[in-house]
């Protein structure tokens, strides 16, 4: 589906995105999956092939946002919502959800050795040029959103 231009939070665009996409999905395990693949999708769709390492990165970062929107972020009957855009410099993907008190930490740090989680943030700081949060406009809840370069 794609939509129309909305400003996106967290960095200001000079000019509206070339291509977009965005959509809602459930906050469950199945919607996180859900739009990893559509992102996927997409991104083909506008030439950066499945294999390709564009699409490839931001595929595992649009899955490690959407998955840490339903651990972190789920507020029962409240879905989480994915934006995809496409600038000439940039991609970029946003992940909003409604949990406004789970804010990610502005650098991801080390979980301990022996910890079962808290390396996506990593794993996205490592893969995108820039990732940051923001506040979502005119509704209760943040975006964490990453950028990875044309």
């Amino acid at each position: 589906m794609e939509a129309l231009h909305r400003p996106s939070p967290g960095a200001p665009h000079i000019a509206p995105p070339a291509r977009e996409f965005a959509m809602r999905f459930s906050s469950t395990p199945r919607g996180a999956r859900l739009a990893r693949r559509l992102v996927s999708h997409r991104l083909d769709d506008w030439g950066y092939g499945y294999a390709s390492p564009l699409n490839e990165t931001l595929t595992l970062i649009a899955a490690e946002l959407a998955a840490n929107a339903v651990r972190h972020g789920h507020v029962p009957g409240r879905d989480f919502e994915v934006r995809l855009t496409e600038s000439p410099d940039v991609l970029r993907v946003e992940v909003s959800d409604t949990r406004t008190e789970r804010t990610p930490p502005a650098v991801a740090e080390f979980p301990a050795p022996e910890a079962e989680s808290g390396r996506g943030l990593l794993l996205v700081g490592h893969l995108a040029a820039r990732w940051g949060t923001a506040p979502r406009p005119a509704a209760p809840g943040k975006t964490v959103w990453a950028e990875c370069p044309r």
